[in-house]
C-alpha cells in the first residue's frame, strides 16, 4: 500500500507497514536468558488503524525453532499531534492499552527512513490464571531499514526491567 493510500493520520506510522522477521533476546530476573525468533506484520485496509500480529518461538543454540513462545494481536491508532494508541491481546491472558508518541527522524524521496515510536501501558488487565504483570514500556525504531524494538516490564514483583529486544528485517 502506498503512503498516499493511507489515512492521513497514519502516514507517520507508515514505516511499520509490512512483514518483519528476525531474532531477539529475552531476559528477566526471574528466568534464564533466551534467544527467540519473531515474525511481525503491520497491515492497513484503508481504515484509520494498523493491524498488528506478532508470533515468537524459542531458538536453540543453532538458531533452530524449539517451540512456540508468545503471540500477540492488536491495533495501532494514530492521534493528532503524533500521539499513538495501541491495544494488544496476548495468548498468555493479558489485554493492554498503550499510549505514546511517534517521531519521524528521517525522510528520503518521500519515504520515511528513520523513525521512533515510544509507548507506555495505560491499562493492563489479566485473566485470573495469568502471571502478575502490571506495566510495560516499548520502544520501536526504524534504523538503517531494520525494525528494532525493546520491551521493559514490571511483573512478578520486579520493578520496570528490560525483558525483550529484537532486530527484525523486512521479510516481504
Amino acid at each position: 500500500m502506498a503512503v498516499t493510500d493511507l489515512p492521513e493520520d497514519l502516514v507517520p506510522l507508515s514505516w511499520l507497514i509490512g512483514r518483519w522477521a528476525g531474532v531477539g533476546l529475552g531476559q528477566y530476573p526471574t528466568i534464564e536468558d533466551f534467544r527467540f525468533g519473531q515474525e511481525v506484520s503491520f497491515t492497513n485496509d484503508g481504515r484509520p488503524f494498523l493491524a498488528y500480529v506478532s508470533r515468537a518461538w524459542l531458538l536453540d543454540d543453532d538458531g533452530e525453532k524449539v517451540r512456540p513462545l508468545a503471540m500477540e494481536f492488536g491495533f495501532w491508532r494514530a492521534r493528532p499531534g503524533n500521539e499513538i494508541e495501541m491495544t494488544l491481546a496476548h495468548a498468555s491472558g493479558y489485554a493492554e492499552f498503550w499510549l505514546g508518541t511517534v517521531e519521524v527522524l528521517g525522510i528520503d524521496n518521500a519515504q520515511i527512513t528513520g523513525a521512533r515510536a515510544s509507548l507506555r501501558t495505560d491499562v493492563v488487565t489479566a485473566a485470573p490464571s495469568a502471571k502478575s504483570y502490571t506495566a510495560g514500556e516499548r520502544l520501536y525504531g526504524l534504523v538503517n531499514g531494520e525494525l528494532m524494538w525493546t520491551f521493559d516490564m514490571a511483573a512478578i514483583g520486579e520493578g520496570m526491567t528490560n525483558h525483550l529486544s529484537a532486530r527484525l528485517k523486512p521479510a516481504d
